[in-house]
């Protein structure tokens, strides 16, 4: 099991950027995928990013935010990233920190589903 610790949400304007981490702890494995998910009130939640944790630097973005949103990771830190630039009202959602601990597919097929772990969210609110 891991657990996984969100930071950095917070309210900025349309256009702002944000920067939020995740904490990693616990057991991973060669094959494991970090990735961030967002739920916006009334609404299911939903892909956004995804990042192996080891390894090669395969990303996956949701078409929403591709070109405005980067993931990363530090290793050395046991932390990931989500670089949030351009952001759009559209974006306001809760963002949660997700593990797929074993992950056996390709990055390209990764759903929200497949993550089994996940942190508590941090609310990231994008006034226009």
């Amino acid at each position: 099991q891991v657990q996984l610790i969100e930071a950095g949400g917070g309210l900025v304007q349309a256009g702002g950027s944000l920067r939020l981490s995740c904490a990693v702890s616990g057991r991973t494995f060669s094959n494991s995928v970090m990735g961030w998910c967002r739920q916006a009130p009334g609404k299911e939640r939903e892909f956004v990013a995804a990042i192996r944790w080891s390894g090669g630097s395969s990303t996956r973005y949701a078409d929403s935010v591709k070109g405005r949103f980067t993931i990363s990771r530090d290793n050395a830190k046991n932390t990931i990233y989500l670089q949030m630039d351009s952001l759009k009202p559209e974006d306001t959602s809760v963002y949660y920190c997700a593990a797929s601990v074993r992950y056996y597919g390709g990055i390209s097929s990764l759903r929200e589903a497949d993550f089994s772990s996940w942190g508590q969210g941090t609310q990231v609110t994008v006034s226009s």
